[in-house]
């Protein structure tokens, strides 16, 4: 695969179309306005990493964190791993030219039609749901979802999930992901490879199988003309005679703080896709520096209802650790990061819906995974009581695993949950110092989380073993919750009474009334204005595949799917 991000010193001053952030919500829209002939520019904090440059083991993994905590910042600014921690919720996303969908479980599922019926959701977006039921199959087409093939090798992680599922009397089943399964040349035109299960999806695919938005979205806009470029941090908007200005920061490889390679470029149209943070970021630093937004800005935040636990040392082999850069050879395969779920959202009450997905750790985080367990197992863990293995067989696993690595031994048989469910969406992004901080007091120690973990307990009866609810619980600062699926922030709204945009993803121009900026736009998970209760790539893309199309038809551009 050829790189498509182009040197910073090509960078034109003035754009029609620029979009800023490269994940599903900017990757879509360049390509669709591309396709629609717009001269489109993409602007992307992090780097541009292909197929076997991201870190395979914990080393190197080290080498691509970076961290933002309340006291200060840790690592290189285009780092891979991009940690916020926070004292109610901590974030995990992706810095780098595709977004999170560089580390993300790939999986695609639509969100229960019930959410969209809340009334935090505009008008103007209940009056049509054909917009968004097309969005969402433009989407699953250029992704390509796929179910785990019948035929392929059996995965022991999956077989742990279905036990799990009957000690819940509850069904499991396989779930669509982004995954290629045969090589072939995908949707946009690119060679892709064959998943060979190593099982490190969320450390970054080094053998191009996992279908990001790298994959498809991003190289169909630079085919169809647009310019992207990479390390440039877009820093606050301005307007100014009837264009919008982008005060920027150029990063060199490496840099750990803002330097002073400030630029500036114009654009008739912007299209913010930052994430949840980045866009909401942006904003709150815009209107500080005086440009009039909604008071909303920053509310409706939400951390999808994220939960992980563990089955820890079952009496079941899981094989869910990332092989890295371990032999494969007489090994079974890992399998993608998930390929099946116990689907509990069809609760009566939307609110009470769950999903519970298997995961595989990636081996770029297993370095003290071994320790890690065994700590917050004594601490926090909750014996299993059907567990079968004695004492001294259990404790010669976490040896085993100590002594030989996380192929081996407890990690081995060790289940990784991660639930999706509601949080109530009360939190709220503010601006402390020029950075982005979350506030949502209390929201770890809602009771569903209590009856969430108890219902996962419930489920690790299947395998055995320790039950460990989220390690950031037994932590100090109890109930700290970590999601990897945040939204909110700039929520949609009827107005800037209710939200920061409108349901076409148009920014309101102030605080009241329904008037929005000209070529403003916002358009990734920070517009969702509430919990989606499951993964919400798919919603996030197929929302952006709803506005780029909204986009078009009110300037009578048209997008050339084909």
């Amino acid at each position: 695969m050829n790189r498509i991000a182009s040197s910073a010193d090509k960078l034109k001053a003035h754009y029609p179309v620029v979009v800023i952030g490269s994940g599903y919500g900017g990757g879509i829209t360049a390509s669709r306005l591309a396709r629609a002939g717009q001269e489109v520019c993409v602007l992307e904090r992090g780097r541009e990493m292909l197929p076997g440059e991201y870190p395979d083991h914990p080393v190197a993994g080290l080498k691509e964190l970076q961290v933002d905590t309340p006291d200060g910042r840790l690592g290189k600014l285009t780092g891979l791993f991009d940690i916020r921690v926070n004292d109610d919720v901590n974030i995990i996303q992706a810095c780098g030219l595709g977004g999170t969908s560089l580390i993300n479980a790939g999986l695609t599922l639509r969100a229960d039609s019930r959410v969209f019926t809340d009334a935090c959701w505009p008008r103007l977006f209940q009056t049509d749901p054909t917009l968004l039921d097309g969005g969402y199959a433009r989407a699953e087409a250029m992704l390509q979802t796929v179910t785990y093939p019948p035929g392929a090798p059996p995965l022991a992680k999956h077989a742990a999930l279905q036990a799990s599922a009957a000690a819940l009397n509850k069904p499991s089943r396989l779930v669509p992901i982004n995954v290629t399964f045969e090589s072939r040349i995908n949707a946009a035109g690119v060679q892709q490879p064959a998943c060979i299960g190593c099982g490190d999806c969320c450390g970054g695919c080094n053998h191009g199988a996992k279908n990001t938005v790298l994959m498809n979205y991003l190289p169909d806009a630079a085919r169809h003309g647009a310019a992207i470029f990479t390390n440039i941090a877009a820093r606050r908007l301005e307007r100014a005679n009837g264009r919008w200005v982008i005060r920027c920061e150029r990063l060199a490889p490496g840099q750990e703080q803002f330097a002073e390679a400030r630029i500036a470029l114009s654009a008739d149209m912007v299209i913010l896709a930052g994430g949840t943070i980045g866009s909401t970021e942006l904003l709150l630093r815009s209107k500080a520096a005086g440009l009039p937004l909604s008071d909303a800005l920053g509310s409706r935040f939400s951390s999808n209802g994220d939960v992980g636990a563990f089955a820890y040392n079952a009496d079941h082999v899981v094989n869910g650790i990332g092989l890295g850069q371990a032999a494969r050879s007489g090994r079974m395969p890992v399998g993608p990061h998930t390929i099946s779920a116990i689907d509990l959202r069809d609760a009566p009450n939307l609110d009470d819906g769950i999903i519970i997905e298997e995961g595989a750790l990636p081996a770029v985080m297993t370095g003290l995974l071994p320790e890690i367990f065994g700590v917050s197992a004594r601490l926090a863990g909750r014996a299993v009581p059907t567990t079968q293995s004695s004492w001294l067989v259990r404790r010669w696993r976490e040896m085993e695993s100590m002594l030989f690595g996380t192929l081996r031994g407890a990690m081995h048989n060790t289940l990784t949950y991660m639930v999706m469910s509601h949080d109530g969406s009360a939190g709220r992004i503010l601006l402390e110092n020029d950075r982005a901080r979350i506030s949502f007091p209390g929201v770890g120690a809602q009771p569903r989380y209590q009856a969430i973990n108890d219902l996962l307990y419930k489920a690790s009866a299947g395998v055995g073993g320790t039950f460990v609810e989220n390690v950031g619980w037994a932590l100090p600062r109890k109930h700290a919750l970590t999601t990897v699926h945040p939204l909110g922030g700039c929520p949609m709204g009827d107005d800037a009474a209710a939200g920061v945009v409108n349901h076409k993803g148009q920014v309101f121009s102030g605080a009241g009334g329904a008037e929005v900026y000209p070529g403003l736009y916002v358009c990734d998970g920070s517009i969702i204005p509430r919990s989606l209760g499951v993964n919400p790539l798919l919603t996030i893309s197929a929302l952006a595949e709803r506005a780029s199309a909204l986009m078009a038809q009110d300037r009578g551009w048209r997008i050339d799917y084909a």
